[in-house]
């Protein structure tokens, strides 16, 4: 009994690793998914803006965030594997985002443009954060225990998001503070970076570098070397190779039907304030199941918890064509929750189990791209099949393609031979 309690403890290293995805989250929720959006759009269009172009600006800067990182993540990596670079990069890469996120409290409100500017920064910073961050998942657990831990920071990371997000909600519809809208926008900005920073002071005093290449003079040039060499014997790398390539095509599917929901919902007439309370019951759903898929895949191993996360988005995508009231959103968002932060945390951990632990940095920099790249197929199809068949629940039935593309590709990757816990 009590070896079975011990495997339901974290180790001190485990929990700081944990907790950082605590505090990046917030981010995602206030910066990228709600607020910011929100926000820039009322800043831009007010100082005459076009509601057209304040979404087109924005596109361009999530556009250039995401091909900047994008880009980088390999070299970035690359030269993270070196002994007593990762830690420090992953500094720069976090102090940027904070540092900027906070900036946006003392942007006059008329100046959309440079709001623009820093919000490009922000994100670039924290992209690249999150290769570091992905890549330490190595040197904070034992392999057997990797699942669980992945697991556990993206359940306690829909968590962190939330607290945050729900305060904001909680002040901005009672109204009891005496200051200005624009004035608790800003704060609540300046309470993320806050919260970011606080959060990630566990993970800065307890995360190290343990696995890595031996530091060598020009460490850049050869950084580039071993990335081009990398490249060229990817067919040594066939497990990998065929993981990405997997990846690629179901994450894509998980990414599009999360950020494609609440505009499906406001297509069959469901009230904005509903979505956004859906959205919420999604991410604390997602809590629990994140950490149980988990638990599971100590015990039916990682291949097949994947597995199951594909086959519930699969009849997501089945169910999707009744959706025709709130009760049936609440349904489909459920279901997302269940499986979302499982699918997108056993993939990391499996990855992790996949590469040389030496070159993980560098690795996860080929994650970070098939993991951005994703974003773009998905979207594409649902648009071009809406437009087609004038039903925008036909596109998110297409996307049924791309989970039998990644799951039938799944089928050929090799899951490394471990203790089964």
């Amino acid at each position: 009994m009590e070896i079975e309690k011990e495997r339901f403890k974290y180790t001190k290293i485990e929990k700081s690793w944990i907790l950082q995805d605590w505090a990046n989250s917030a981010y995602s929720i206030m910066i990228t998914t709600a607020v910011f959006p929100l926000f820039f759009k009322a800043v831009s269009e007010g100082a005459g803006v076009s509601a057209v172009n304040s979404t087109a600006y924005l596109g361009y800067a999530n556009a250039i965030g995401t091909l900047v990182v994008s880009l980088l993540a390999p070299i970035l990596g690359a030269i993270a594997d070196y002994k007593g670079y990762r830690n420090p990069m992953f500094s720069l890469a976090t102090g940027l985002g904070i540092i900027a996120t906070f900036s946006f409290a003392f942007i006059p409100d008329e100046n959309w443009l440079l709001l623009l500017i820093i919000y490009s920064v922000s994100s670039i910073g924290f992209g690249a954060a999150n290769i570091f961050y992905d890549a330490s998942l190595i040197d904070s657990t034992t392999l057997n225990r990797m699942d669980r831990v992945s697991s556990a920071g993206y359940g306690w990371g829909y968590i962190g998001s939330s607290i945050p997000f729900v305060i904001f909600i909680f002040f901005q519809l009672t109204q009891i503070l005496p200051i200005s809208q624009s004035a608790l926008i800003k704060g609540g900005f300046a309470a993320t970076a806050l919260w970011w920073f606080i959060f990630t002071i566990p993970y800065w005093k307890n995360v190290e570098q343990k696995t890595y290449i031996k530091k060598q003079p020009h460490v850049v040039k050869n950084s580039f070397l071993r990335l081009w060499e990398t490249i060229r014997n990817i067919r040594q790398y066939r497990n990998v190779f065929l993981f990405l390539v997997a990846y690629f095509f179901y994450i894509d599917g998980v990414g599009t039907i999360f950020q494609m929901a609440t505009a499906i919902g406001s297509d069959v007439g469901l009230m904005a304030n509903d979505l956004i309370v859906v959205m919420m019951i999604c991410q604390f759903v997602a809590f629990p199941f994140s950490i149980l898929y988990g638990v599971l895949a100590g015990r039916f191993g990682n291949k097949r918890m994947i597995y199951v996360g594909i086959a519930t988005y699969t009849f997501i995508c089945i169910f999707a064509l009744s959706l025709d009231s709130l009760l049936t959103f609440i349904i489909l968002a459920v279901l997302v929750g269940t499986a979302q932060g499982g699918v997108q945390s056993l993939s990391r951990s499996l990855f992790g189990q996949l590469i040389p632990k030496e070159n993980a940095n560098e690795f996860f920099g080929f994650y970070n791209i098939f993991g951005k790249f994703a974003a773009v197929v998905g979207p594409l199809l649902v648009g071009i099949i809406s437009q087609l068949t004038g039903n925008s629940l036909n596109g998110v039935f297409a996307l049924i393609v791309l989970f039998i593309i990644g799951g039938s590709v799944l089928y050929f990757v090799e899951e490394p031979v471990r203790e089964i816990n």
